[in-house]
C-alpha cells in the first residue's frame, strides 16, 4: 500500500512543476484525480490541470489548504510569504507541507504557520516533466520518517529521490535544480557550431540531442566517473583533444564551477 493511499493532495500553484507532479501521481494511479486539488491565479493553468488530469481546481489557496492532507507549495519564492499568510489560518498540525520553493528554508515556513505542521523541503528539476527527474528532500523540525516517506512517494512519481540535510539544499539547487539549463546551454552552443560548419539544422539538432542522451546513458551505466569517460574519448593528437585543450586554455572549466557557485549563492540569498 502506498503512503499516499487515502490522502488528499493539494497543490498551491499549477505551473509546469506542479503539472509534472500531478501528472505523475495520476498517470501512475498513485492517487485518484478526485483526491487532488490545485489552485492558481492563472485561469489558463487551472484549466489545463482540470482538462489534462481531471483534478479539482480553484483560484482560492485557502480552499486547497482546507481540502488537503498533504499540501504541496509550488510557487515562486517571492510570492511564498503572501501565500503562507493566506493559508496560515487553515493549515492543521496533522497536515504535511511539502515545499518546492527554491532557497526557502523549512524554518521560515514553520515560523509562518502557527499550527507548526511537519514541513519537508524538496528540490526537483524539470526533467520531472518526462518522468526523468531527480529530487532531493530535507525534513524540517516537526517532520518524522512517515512525513518524509510521503514526500518521497510524491516525488518518486516523476523520478529518483535522495535525502540530505537541509544545509546541502542550496548546493543541490545549483547542481541539479538549475543543472538542466547548463546542459541545454551547452547543446545550444553545439548546435551553433554545427550550423557554422554547414550542417543542416535538422541534422545538427538530432546529432546534439542524441549525443546528449547517449552521454548521459553511458555515464549512468558505466562504473567510470566523468573524468575517465572524457579521457576515453580524448585520443592524443585527435579532434577531441583539440577542443578540450582550447576550452582549458580559456579557463572554461574554472568559470563553469564559478558559475554554479553563483547559483548556490543566489539560492542562499533567496532564503534570506
Amino acid at each position: 500500500m502506498s503512503e499516499l493511499t487515502g490522502r488528499k493532495i493539494g497543490f498551491i500553484g499549477a505551473g509546469n512543476m506542479a503539472s509534472a507532479l500531478i501528472g505523475g501521481l495520476v498517470k501512475s494511479y498513485l492517487v485518484e484525480p478526485k483526491m487532488v486539488m490545485a489552485s492558481d491565479v492563472d485561469p489558463e493553468r487551472r484549466g489545463r490541470a482540470s482538462r489534462e488530469f481531471g483534478v479539482r481546481v480553484t483560484p482560492d489557496n485557502g480552499e486547497v489548504a482546507r481540502f488537503a492532507d498533504v499540501l504541496v507549495l509550488v510557487v515562486k519564492p517571492k510570492v511564498l510569504p503572501a501565500v503562507l499568510e493566506q493559508i496560515a489560518p487553515f493549515v492543521r498540525k496533522d497536515q504535511v507541507v511539502l515545499s518546492v520553493c527554491a532557497g526557502i528554508r523549512t524554518a521560515f515556513i514553520e515560523s509562518k504557520l502557527p499550527a507548526k505542521p511537519p514541513v519537508v523541503r524538496a528540490m526537483p528539476n524539470t526533467p520531472a516533466l518526462v518522468g526523468a527527474g531527480i529530487s532531493v528532500v530535507s525534513c524540517g523540525a516537526y517532520a518524522c520518517d512517515v512525513h518524509c516517506r510521503i514526500a518521497h512517494a510524491i516525488l518518486e512519481a516523476v523520478g529518483e529521490v535522495l535525502e540530505l540535510d537541509e544545509d546541502h539544499l542550496d548546493a543541490v539547487t545549483a547542481i541539479s535544480g538549475s543543472g538542466p539549463a547548463y546542459f541545454f546551454y551547452l547543446m545550444e552552443q553545439m548546435e551553433a557550431a554545427g550550423l557554422a560548419e554547414g550542417l543542416p539544422p535538422t541534422v545538427v539538432a538530432t546529432l546534439v540531442k542524441q549525443t546528449a542522451l547517449g552521454a548521459a546513458k553511458l555515464a549512468l551505466e558505466s562504473k567510470d566517473d566523468p573524468r575517465v569517460l572524457r579521457r576515453n574519448v580524448t585520443s592524443p593528437g585527435g579532434t577531441t583533444e583539440a577542443a578540450i585543450t582550447f576550452l582549458e586554455s580559456k579557463g572554461v572549466g574554472q568559470d563553469f564551477v564559478a558559475a554554479i557557485r553563483q547559483a548556490a549563492k543566489r539560492s542562499r540569498e533567496l532564503g534570506q
